[in-house]
């Protein structure tokens, strides 16, 4: 047996609002039901007082209980007074209660039924109590006569007049009543439709499954998920994109240009057209971003997913550093061959004593600066770095000068500073010296003019790099310190410095003096520096290149 499926939240709502707004009509008829018939019974008060007290005052009244048959002319004047004052009943009696004027002849001489009394001590009383006539409203009222009481008058209007009137109001309440129901009705079946179209159908157990669905998939995706409404506010994010674009708790319902976002990152996720797979910088991490605008028929808002480029971007970097090391080891290789042909050559000549201090003198300048580099710095993974960067400098007719202060001893770095991290940022800066101090040596090449007989160009194999001015060669100086709580990281080049107009803009990405597709080398640097809660600083250095310092915390509570 199938199990029928529950009613949509729309039709439960539908169901609710419609018995809600059937309970409001009907208690606002009773109420007003209650309300009419009360006020018809004191409608109906105040008219038998008045008919009764004009009666009593009356001075024909007076004269008629003086003679002796009352009744011949109280019963006229009574029964005019009713038909005018639309009462159903006037009855004079006297003072015990006996009657000279009724609407039905037959019962003139009865005593009257009802309370007479606070009417004998001069009051006016009104009351309601069931007569000849049935049930009625009625009031007494005393006749004077020189101060004495001579005979009293009763007007009434029966309960079922005042019901006959109740049920004509009734009538017309019911029908307001009928009106304002279906009304009711047809607001609540437009609000529904609506309501129905936008939870396409799903009862309430279907949306709370839904929503915890939804939660549990928006904290379980590792990838930063950002929605944001018409308004360019966050309307929606999720744990993975608070880690990566560094947001707090009570961004939503914030501006995007609000969140001290870097400007192109804002740029893009306040773009109205799709934005694919584009890289952008925070202060931490390198992200990959993806805008989608919401389309349907008004502007709904973007879609923003958001991927952590970070570690591939480091990766890259280290694959890039172990290519170096690649190159240089051949070149390096390259360049041991050509000594030992050398060697070899010495030695066919028959001048070996030639040879042995051609390959001593050789082996002591490679061994001379492994040595230099290790005994200074002994975090393996540095160490390794400047070999490879000083074999790569030197192909490009460089000098890689490690700075003779130069200390760091193996276990200093702590584990919170990653080796990925130093290898970015020294790495980086290095990479950018040589290019600046070998990019004034390749200008210079390019300036010789001749070729070896003086009558044309120079082959490119054949062309050498001449000094620079003064006969100094192109140097980039590191120096490498672990002093007290603080890593020290300089690096100084001899290349044409940095323009100070843009030494703030060097570490924006895209920056560079080599033409597009550059420009990420510093970024990446100072967005490691930045991980590492340190500083970096650009100046211009003795030679009158650049010069950058970073200065790293070793120690948690000089990072705090």
């Amino acid at each position: 047996m199938r199990i029928p499926r529950p009613r949509s939240l729309a039709g439960q709502l539908f169901a609710m609002q419609v018995v809600l707004v059937a309970a409001v009509v009907a208690g606002c008829a009773l109420f007003a039901y209650v309300i009419d018939r009360s006020q018809a019974e004191e409608s109906a008060r105040l008219q038998t007082s008045a008919a009764a007290s004009a009666a009593a005052r009356s001075p024909s009244v007076v004269e008629a209980v003086r003679s002796d048959d009352p009744s011949a002319t109280l019963q006229p004047y009574a029964e005019a007074l009713r038909k005018d004052a639309g009462m159903d009943f006037v009855v004079i009696m006297d003072p015990r209660g006996r009657r000279w004027s009724h609407p039905e002849p037959g019962q003139i001489g009865r005593t009257y039924l009802g309370h007479i009394e606070p009417a004998l001590r001069g009051e006016i009383y009104s009351e309601q109590y069931t007569g000849t006539l049935g049930r009625s409203v009625r009031t007494v009222a005393p006749v004077r006569d020189g101060g004495k009481v001579v005979a009293l008058v009763s007007a009434g209007i029966t309960i079922e007049e005042i019901s006959e009137q109740v049920a004509k109001q009734l009538t017309a309440l019911l029908g307001m009543a009928g009106g304002a129901l279906a009304l009711g009705g047809v607001g609540t079946y437009v609000i529904n439709a609506r309501l129905r179209r936008h939870t396409h159908g799903m009862n309430a157990a279907e949306l709370g499954r839904m929503h915890d669905y939804h939660q549990a998939a928006l904290h379980a995706v590792r990838e930063g998920l950002v929605m944001l409404d018409g308004s360019r506010r966050i309307a929606l994010v999720n744990d993975g994109a608070r880690e990566l674009l560094g947001l707090g708790d009570d961004v939503v319902g914030r501006p995007v240009a609000e969140l001290g976002l870097p400007a192109p990152l804002t740029g893009a996720l306040l773009a109205s057209e799709p934005r694919v797979d584009e890289v952008h910088l925070t202060a931490d991490r390198v992200v990959v971003v993806n805008t989608q605008p919401v389309v349907g028929g008004e502007k709904r808002g973007t879609v923003v997913t958001l991927r952590d480029h970070t570690e591939l971007q480091a990766l890259s970097g280290e694959l890039d550093s172990e290519r170096g090391f690649s190159q240089a080891l051949r070149s390096q290789a390259h360049e041991a061959a050509n000594r030992l042909h050398t060697v070899v050559s010495l030695i066919e000549l028959g001048r070996e004593d030639e040879a042995v201090d051609f390959a001593t003198a050789e082996l002591e300048l490679a061994q001379a600066l492994t040595d230099r580099v290790v005994g200074a710095v002994g975090e393996p993974v540095l160490a390794a770095l400047l070999l490879g960067k000083a074999a790569q400098a030197n192909e490009r007719g460089v000098e890689l000068v490690l700075a003779e202060d130069s200390s760091i001893d193996d276990g200093v770095l702590p584990s919170s500073l990653p080796s990925r991290d130093l290898v970015t940022i020294l790495g980086n800066l290095i990479d950018n010296a040589v290019d600046a101090a070998g990019g004034v040596v390749a200008e210079q090449a390019a300036l010789v003019p001749a070729d070896v007989d003086g009558t044309g160009p120079v082959p490119a194999d054949l062309r050498v790099a001449p000094p620079p001015p003064g006969g100094a060669r192109a140097r980039v100086s590191v120096t490498a310190r672990a002093e007290r709580d603080e890593l020290l990281l300089r690096v100084v080049d001899t290349g044409p410095g940095v323009d100070p107009g843009s030494l703030e803009d060097v570490f924006r990405r895209g920056w560079s003096t080599h033409g597009p597709g550059r420009g990420i080398g510093l970024a990446l640097v100072r967005q490691a520096v930045h991980r590492g809660h340190g500083t970096i600083t650009l100046t211009h250095g003795p030679d009158g290149g650049a010069e950058f310092t970073v200065r790293l915390p070793l120690h948690t509570e000089a990072r705090e």
